[in-house]
């Protein structure tokens, strides 16, 4: 039976470039990294397609599914549910893959409490101006919620010292690297491997016992 893959939380403030970063993470990544798609009620943007950006569900699809516990976790976020289908991410952490979520962080914090072993990220922007240019520069939302999204992300900047990582966007290119960087050290940790060794240990003393 394979070991068990590592589960890689990924998050940071809206605007921040989560999913472009995210994308160019997997750029080339080999197969023991898998994205878990998250799901959302927020309306569907022009040229994203449902089950690649998100699971596009309504709010009442969504919190059915809260209901029947089939959620890892979720969130509620400028009045849209976020949040991460329990089943797939399970399965393919058994399989021996690791698992990327790309999520809000009142989801990260829920994921630490359940899964404390996991490895959390945090994306920044260089600076507040910087992710102030790149919420405008989107197009997509209106002065007020640009301003909602930008209050929301101080309130979330202060919620970094929950994360084991910081990792700066500035170039995007750069931050995938750094982040491929942290998985593949993390799994080399002692308290990770360790486990492993000691069966083995226990293994060979039953063996010589046997003799």
């Amino acid at each position: 039976m394979p070991e068990r893959g590592l589960l890689i939380v990924f998050s940071g403030p809206s605007g921040v470039g989560k999913g472009t970063v995210r994308a160019e993470i997997f750029e080339g990544a080999d197969e023991r990294l898998a994205y878990s798609v998250s799901m959302t009620t927020r309306p569907q943007r022009r040229g994203e397609v449902d089950g690649r950006e998100y699971y596009f569900r309504t709010r009442e699809q969504f919190e059915e599914m809260i209901r029947r516990g089939e959620m890892l976790e979720y969130a509620e976020y400028v009045g849209n549910y976020y949040g991460t289908p329990l089943t797939y991410v399970n399965q393919t952490l058994d399989s021996g893959k690791d698992v990327l979520l790309e999520i809000e962080v009142q989801g990260a914090l829920q994921v630490k409490e359940k899964v404390p072993d996991g490895v959390f990220i945090f994306l920044t922007p260089p600076d507040l101006h910087e992710l102030h240019l790149r919420l405008e520069g989107r197009g997509t939302d209106t002065l007020e919620i640009v301003e909602q999204r930008m209050q929301k992300a101080r309130e979330e900047i202060h919620l970094m010292s929950n994360y084991d990582y910081a990792v700066v966007n500035d170039i995007v290119e750069l931050a995938a690297e750094r982040v491929k960087k942290i998985i593949e050290i993390e799994h080399f940790r002692v308290d990770r491997v360790i486990g492993k060794y000691e069966r083995m240990l226990e293994l060979e003393e039953k063996e010589v016992t046997q003799l």
